[in-house]
């Protein structure tokens, strides 16, 4: 092999490994599977105290995050939102962060979640369910520095079933 060969082959590797591991964070991150750290004990309103989230990664190649968030609106209206900061996580593995809820209208979302709480665990229905919305946004930087997130859109009902799951794929 000639001089130009190997320059021109490392360049290339150089190159394509930034990519990849990007490409791989982007289709982990939606591949990730995650629960609240107690399985089957998720409570909207522990969500608004703080606690630790379980994010498993069934894949064979890391999958990493800048942010992870889980948003809550009711009626339209942002109750306030739980971010976990930066993380990686190993191929085949789970890891528990621990997340911090922000909000504006603290009152109003103890107030909303209790009562979804409540209604969740078979109490009586006091507020309309189908206006209880859940986003889940990811983002994870090209190259680090081009900006990407995912957002997936659920109802509360079945974020709950989400966080109260009994198992993950790398139990």
């Amino acid at each position: 092999m000639n001089k130009h060969t190997i320059i021109t082959s490392i360049a290339i590797i150089v190159i394509v490994i930034p990519f990849a591991y990007s490409a791989s964070s982007i289709v982990g991150v939606q591949q990730l599977e995650y629960r609240w750290d107690n399985p089957g004990e998720f409570s909207f309103f522990g969500m608004l105290n703080g606690g630790e989230v379980e994010f498993c990664n069934a894949n064979p190649f890391w999958v990493g995050f800048e942010r992870f968030e889980i948003s809550a609106f009711y009626q339209s209206d942002h109750l306030g939102s739980f971010s976990v900061q930066p993380l990686t996580i190993n191929p085949y593995s789970s890891v528990i962060e621990e997340g911090i809820f922000a909000s504006e209208e603290r009152q109003a979302a103890q107030h909303i979640f209790m009562t979804f709480d409540f209604e969740f665990n078979g109490g009586n229905i006091r507020l309309d369910p189908n206006e209880f919305i859940v986003t889940i946004s990811a983002d994870t930087p090209i190259l680090g520095i081009v900006p990407y997130s995912t957002t997936t859109q659920m109802s509360g009902f079945e974020f709950d079933k989400i966080m109260n799951a009994e198992n993950l794929s790398c139990n």
